[in-house]
């Protein structure tokens, strides 16, 4: 899966601090940290210089619950693991599907810290505004077109954030879910993977697929039990409104070209191309 670098914002006299793309980017090259803790540690980047108080708190689409809480300790100067530790003081109004885990309803947004900000106020403004606008129109009525309720079209749109290539993509990426599932095959699919490991982006090993774990996708069958990540509006849309199509598989060979179809047999010609010019890249990384 590839990350888009966001673009610089103009400079202002209010200060916010960003949950950024760039810094998952930065730990993966650098590769100055484990795995794990590049999902767990996310770089924070604020818009202007100076000492003044930061005034919000903007989370992009698809960071994980783990990334959210992070975010709010250091932007509030907590110790670690204070908000994860503050979830049951903050009476959040999740689905019974949730279980008591916000993943997947810490909706992506800009959050302004208000007076005497605190890890509960910020938690409930973001699970607040999910519920808003996931139990309205549309995403309600279009969950229940699928015959989904609003909890599985949450879980369907984090996996669509997590595994397409460009916004583009999204549909057709949401349209092989529901091929999948229609068919009764498993997803087949990393970013559940990748999250029950509590790692970035990255394809997954044979050895990876064999774990023992419910968002194995390779082995079982379904959706995962929770949201993987806290999807987009666009990804959102993508979960109700699958664009029309047979596909069955895909796969990135190179930036932007995903290539979707239905036939088995050239997904394989299609994932031999990708391995070649991974390896051709690697090679030529080598020799440099």
């Amino acid at each position: 899966m590839q990350t888009n670098t966001p673009r610089r914002r103009p400079r202002s006299n209010r200060r916010t601090i960003r949950l950024t793309r760039r810094g998952r980017i930065a730990l993966l090259v650098t590769g100055a940290v484990v795995a794990g803790t590049a999902v767990a540690v996310p770089l924070l980047m604020t818009d202007d210089e100076g000492d003044s108080r930061p005034t919000s708190l903007v989370i992009p689409e698809g960071r994980r619950a783990t990334q959210v809480y992070e975010a709010i300790d250091k932007i509030l100067a907590l110790p670690a693991d204070t908000t994860k530790k503050s979830l049951a003081q903050a009476h959040l109004e999740l689905p019974d599907d949730a279980e008591g885990n916000p993943e997947g309803y810490l909706l992506p947004g800009t959050y302004p810290l208000g007076e005497n900000p605190t890890p509960e106020k910020l938690l409930t403004a973001m699970v607040d505004k999910a519920n808003r606008k996931f139990t309205g129109a549309p995403i309600a009525a279009g969950a229940q077109r699928n015959a989904l309720n609003v909890y599985q079209a949450v879980t369907i749109a984090s996996i669509v954030q997590a595994e397409a290539a460009t916004k583009d993509d999204m549909g057709k990426v949401a349209r092989v879910i529901f091929n999948r599932l229609e068919r009764g095959m498993p997803l087949h699919m990393d970013s559940p993977l990748n999250y029950a490991l509590g790692r970035p982006a990255v394809k997954a090993t044979t050895e990876d697929t064999r774990i023992d774990s419910p968002y194995n996708s390779y082995q079982r069958m379904g959706l995962p039990p929770t949201p993987i990540g806290n999807p987009g509006e666009e990804a959102m849309r993508a979960a109700i409104n699958p664009t029309p199509g047979d596909w069955l598989y895909f796969v990135t060979v190179k930036r932007g070209d995903t290539r979707f179809t239905a036939d088995y047999a050239e997904h394989q010609a299609n994932v031999a191309e990708f391995n070649r010019i991974e390896q051709s890249a690697s090679a030529e990384a080598a020799a440099k």
